[in-house]
């Protein structure tokens, strides 16, 4: 009986186990299916080389670094296998262009936040930042176990996109404004940069918003093309100079209490990856979720101080305020549900998990 030696050697690259065939006689059949899908396996495994967009600069404290942080935990997690290169906004397409770009394939994977594709899918803007809505805590909860995650997956397919949420910022502030703001009047037909759901609660009160991308919002307060703005938490702020321009700076951000940033992919291109290389993309989003919000909540007050030496006044909202904005909310969401169907069934799903949650944030906190 002639006999021979198997030799059977795995080789992991990249998390693809890779056989080599006996010596000897061609196999035949099923050990020939084998070895083809073992071939498969293996040029899935091919390092991955892509293009990441942004909206944000990659200097711009979290909301930039942490794109640019994403880009480096998964080379490390990967030994370089999987390479998403950070392209600063512009370098590829324009900032507010990208969801278009990363749908058709064009550009490989862009790094953002949901909010800013409100216009194609408005069902989208509770992914990013909910008026009044859930801090860290409760709103990942609801992500992760309240089936946020299912709907987000849906929404973006339909586009031709995979999206995984890769990060959580500390609250914002409220707004930069040249003059104290002491009643719903006095923000009657103000010119302020505004995001997300958010700015349609301010037009209620009669304030003309528009969508700025973050680079350009110090010029358009500058020039006095809007007269007020709001951006994001205060180490952000504070590194684009809106101090310079407008001194009263407002509390708390009733519009932003917690915000997600996402790092989105063309899904025909993200299906092409191998089990273990989508499983490294996503372990690079969650230890951005760690580094987020330890970061952002250590960062704050060290820029409160120096905002308050350069003569900046903090406000914080009188009650009556928070009331018509919290009134303005209601109306808007009302809206907006009967509107588009797929808004109001991501509002139903996040509210009847909060009016459960409540229960827990009633006896679990001070």
């Amino acid at each position: 009986m002639r006999g021979f030696l198997l030799l059977v050697i795995g080789l992991v690259v990249g998390g693809a186990v890779v056989y080599f065939a006996p010596q000897g006689d061609a196999p035949s059949g099923d050990m020939a299916a084998g070895d083809n899908a073992a071939t498969d396996i293996a040029a899935a495994a091919k390092p991955v080389r892509w293009k990441m967009g942004s909206t944000f600069p990659g200097s711009l404290v979290q909301i930039g670094t942490l794109g640019k942080q994403l880009s480096a935990n998964i080379e490390a997690i990967s030994g370089g296998n999987v390479e998403l290169k950070f392209f600063e906004p512009g370098a590829l397409v324009p900032a507010l262009e990208l969801f278009d770009a990363v749908s058709t394939g064009a550009v490989d994977a862009g790094w953002s936040t949901p909010g800013y594709w409100a216009g194609k899918v408005p069902a989208l803007q509770f992914f990013s930042a909910v008026p009044f809505g859930p801090a860290t805590g409760e709103y990942m909860a609801w992500y992760y176990y309240g089936g946020g995650e299912a709907m987000y997956d849906e929404l973006y397919s339909r586009h031709n996109i995979k999206g995984f949420l890769c990060g959580i910022i500390a609250p914002e502030a409220s707004g930069w404004f040249r003059t104290e703001i002491t009643s719903p009047e006095d923000l009657k037909g103000l010119k302020m940069r505004f995001f997300g759901l958010g700015a349609k609660v301010m037009e209620k009160l009669g304030v003309s918003t528009q969508l700025i991308a973050g680079g350009d919002i110090f010029p358009a307060l500058e020039l006095g093309t809007i007269d007020a703005t709001e951006f994001s938490m205060p180490a952000v702020d504070k590194e684009l100079g809106f101090y310079q321009v407008a001194k009263h700076y407002y509390f708390p951000g009733w519009h932003q209490q917690s915000t997600y940033f996402e790092l989105i992919m063309n899904l025909d291109r993200w299906n092409g990856l191998n089990p273990t290389q989508q499983a490294q993309i996503k372990a690079g989003c969650g230890e951005n979720f760690r580094i987020s919000i330890a970061e952002g909540e250590a960062i704050q007050f060290g820029a409160l101080e120096e905002l308050k030496s350069q003569g900046v006044e903090f406000h914080r909202w009188s009650d009556d305020m928070l009331e018509a904005y919290s009134a303005a909310w209601d109306e808007v969401v009302d809206e907006e549900a009967a509107s588009d169907p797929d808004f109001a069934r991501v509002w139903e799903s996040m509210k009847d998990f909060r009016s459960k949650y409540a229960l827990w944030k009633e006896l679990g906190y001070l």
